[in-house]
């Protein structure tokens, strides 16, 4: 009489598997109720503005325009590379982009690392130091591009030029930092590599917060000094959080616009010298009134922005497995 009793008590190898297909298609339909917003989001605010942007990017369109919009097909991008009349202004902003964004990315993700690792230590008033970098990101650009139109003023009062002759005795004279031609996308870098480094020092910190202790006590057991302990340790615990790091660096390198527009508009900065992709956008839709060419420059500065992303993704992956 046991085994019956046995056998009714324990489940049948069928309703096992039945029951957890029944969790795992609960588990399912709960997971795609849950992201319904975020995709929802995507589509509205990404997926139909790019996909108008490529549209409109085919007609001749003007803002208030009477008659109807002409389709022109990929004239829109064909004469940003060959029409002199355009071609000037796109193919130098998009040089002065790139040179932007290969010195921004090394350089402030390098001191977003250093400063992280100085303020990774448990000192009296840490946290006043850890608040004094962040101060800067949550400032409004517009506040920022004040601060920075005193600090670069081109006036012998200005903050760069007084410190400058104070340190040389005068011999340097007083310079035009945002007007002058060589040093205006400097002063833009500059400016953005102050603003921005916070940011990236915050992500990197709560990385080197998670690397275990247990792992430097080895290091110092095995006599590692502390550039050692640096580059076997702290770099490989956070390898992921750099990768993140470097790949919205490049993201924000590639878009940035509420610098030079400021500095442009406000402080009178050398427009050839400091204009950008996104700049360049706007000025065609605003100053301009062509939106399919500020439609065209916008899908271009996309598709170039997820080219480098995979690019940059593939490289690090590779050296990661090597």
């Amino acid at each position: 009489m046991a085994e019956p009793a046995l056998a009714t008590a324990a489940p049948s190898a069928p309703t096992r598997q039945a029951r957890r297909r029944r969790r795992l298609n609960r588990d399912t339909t709960t997971g795609i109720l849950m992201s319904l917003p975020a995709v929802a989001g995507l589509i509205a605010f990404i997926a139909v503005p790019f996909i108008a942007a490529i549209v409109l990017s085919l007609f001749n369109v003007q803002v208030n325009q009477v008659r109807q919009p002409t389709f022109v097909g990929l004239n829109q991008y064909i004469r940003l590379f060959t029409d002199p009349a355009v071609s000037g202004s796109f193919l130098r902003s998009l040089v002065n982009t790139f040179v932007f964004a290969l010195v921004v990315i090394p350089v402030q993700t390098g001191l977003a690392l250093l400063l992280a690792v100085l303020l990774n230590r448990k000192l009296r008033g840490i946290r006043f130091f850890r608040t004094f970098f962040f101060m800067p990101v949550v400032f409004p650009m517009a506040l920022v591009a004040v601060i920075w139109r005193l600090v670069l003023d081109r006036s012998p009062d200005g903050l760069l030029n007084s410190s400058v002759q104070f340190l040389t005795g005068g011999l340097v004279p007083a310079h035009d930092w945002l007007g002058s031609s060589a040093t205006a996308l400097g002063s833009i870098i500059l400016l953005s590599i102050w603003q921005g480094v916070g940011f990236q020092m915050v992500i990197i910190l709560g990385a080197l917060q998670d690397i275990p202790e247990e792992r430097f006590e080895a290091a110092r057991l095995d006599r590692a000094n502390a550039w050692q302990q640096f580059i076997h340790v702290t770099v490989p615990g956070i390898r992921n959080t750099l990768i993140f790091v470097v790949l919205l660096t490049t993201i924000m390198a590639f878009r940035v616009y509420d610098q030079a527009y400021i500095l442009i508009r406000t402080a009178g900065a050398n427009e050839a010298a400091s204009q950008t992709l996104l700049y360049q956008a706007t000025n065609a839709l605003f100053s301009e009134n062509n939106i399919g060419r500020a439609a065209a420059i916008s899908v271009f500065l996309f598709v170039l922005v997820v080219i480098i992303t995979l690019v940059q993704r593939r490289l690090l992956r590779q050296r990661s497995e090597e």
